[in-house]
């Protein structure tokens, strides 16, 4: 398995965890497209494709709640179209680790725009399948956050839930790219307090709170931990289960 992001990623998570500009990212990937297409390397601009899909992913969850409850259905299938472009490419290809990426891909619309679990659970599977025998870590790790996500959620399994989102923060360490911790830390420990474990819970949140001041990150990232923290420090047990 690759010990290295995926190709396409470095700009787009750049923007997302610490600088939050998306415009270079932009930038920076347009030129790839353009390179990758004059080369006629397909297997480069699939990973370009995702990763504009990506970023524009990334654009929406930057800003909220709000931002997803107004998203038009118009940038929705947008962004889906790049996934599933990029898809359909790797799949013509043979990219088997492109193609668990981009399956990831198709389900995070499904899950967090449409808000459609079930649309986005065998998407989740596929890839998690796919990636465990061709994925690269980074890949691994998202899409056993996301599962973890569903047993959080929707199924009701904390435990679960916990063993996917400790699997997918072992895989973020084994990266070891220190942007991509605080996270995986920060779900992991949510998942621990609904699980009943609230020492271990109490421990993660404030790894994921060391985490995300050692890397920098931005304060959409770091003051979601530090608040997180507190409340669990006041006695808060989250709640995720859908009503």
């Amino acid at each position: 398995m690759s010990a290295t992001l995926p190709r396409g990623a470095e700009p787009v998570l750049a923007a997302a965890f610490v600088t939050g500009d998306f415009d270079a990212a932009d930038a920076a990937l347009a030129a790839s497209l353009s390179t990758a297409q004059a080369a006629g390397d397909q297997v480069a601009e699939a990973a370009t494709l995702h990763w504009q899909a990506m970023a524009l992913h990334y654009r929406v969850i930057d800003g909220g709640r709000a931002a997803l409850a107004e998203l038009a259905p118009s940038s929705i299938e947008a962004e889906e179209a790049l996934f599933t472009r990029a898809l359909d490419l790797r799949r013509a290809v043979g990219d088997r680790a492109g193609v668990a990426e981009s399956l990831f891909g198709v389900g995070l619309v499904h899950q967090v725009l449409r808000d459609d679990w079930d649309a986005a659970m065998p998407y989740f599977r596929e890839a998690l399948a796919e990636a465990g025998a061709h994925g690269d870590l980074y890949t691994r790790s998202e899409t056993y956050r996301h599962v973890g996500f569903f047993h959080l959620v929707v199924s009701g399994r904390p435990d679960e839930a916990v063993d996917h989102l400790r699997r997918s923060l072992e895989l973020r360490v084994e990266l070891a790219d220190p942007r991509l911790l605080a996270s995986a830390s920060l779900s992991l420990g949510q998942a621990l307090l609904v699980a009943g474990r609230r020492d271990d819970g109490l421990a993660a949140l404030r790894d994921a709170v060391d985490q995300a001041a050692g890397a920098g990150l931005r304060p959409v990232w770091a003051d979601g931990a530090a608040g997180w923290l507190r409340r669990a420090e006041a006695g808060e047990t989250p709640s995720f289960t859908r009503s």
